[in-house]
């Protein structure tokens, strides 16, 4: 697990904000609707929902959407993420997102929201435990 500790009121608003942000899914071809919620180091929440197209690879998943609404805020620091779809069991984040988190930190929290609001919490570390990240260049880069 992570060292840090969310508050529940953290806690709370993550998984209240993923499961609006799923309300917002655009997705008229899986019909598999994803919302996520981003807390960022400065206590900032960033919302995001999947978003699909007609030309598949165009798609963007709920993380990746909260991330780069963040960044594009100037966050690169995370705590954080709350991921919840319609599903009766847990949906963990996809390979490709697992990777673009790895990017800024493998102890972020990863709460995992069923529709009826039950959580399993883990760790990114956790769900890719063998990840590739800036720590795989840093001979190239020298």
């Amino acid at each position: 697990m992570s060292n840090v500790q969310l508050t529940k009121e953290q806690e709370n608003t993550l998984i209240d904000m993923s499961l609006e942000a799923r309300n917002y899914s655009y997705s008229p071809y899986s019909k598999f609707r994803v919302g996520a919620a981003l807390l960022t180091d400065t206590n900032e929440y960033y919302k995001g929902c999947n978003i699909e197209n007609a030309s598949f690879g165009a798609g963007v998943c709920a993380e990746r959407c909260a991330f780069q609404k963040a960044i594009s805020e100037g966050h690169q620091k995370f705590i954080a993420i709350a991921c919840s779809t319609d599903a009766e069991t847990f949906t963990t984040p996809c390979g490709i997102c697992r990777q673009f988190m790895a990017e800024f930190g493998i102890d972020l929290i990863v709460i995992l929201v069923k529709h009826d609001r039950t959580t399993k919490t883990m760790t990114l570390k956790e769900l890719l435990p063998e990840y590739f990240g800036p720590k795989d260049l840093e001979a190239f880069n020298k």
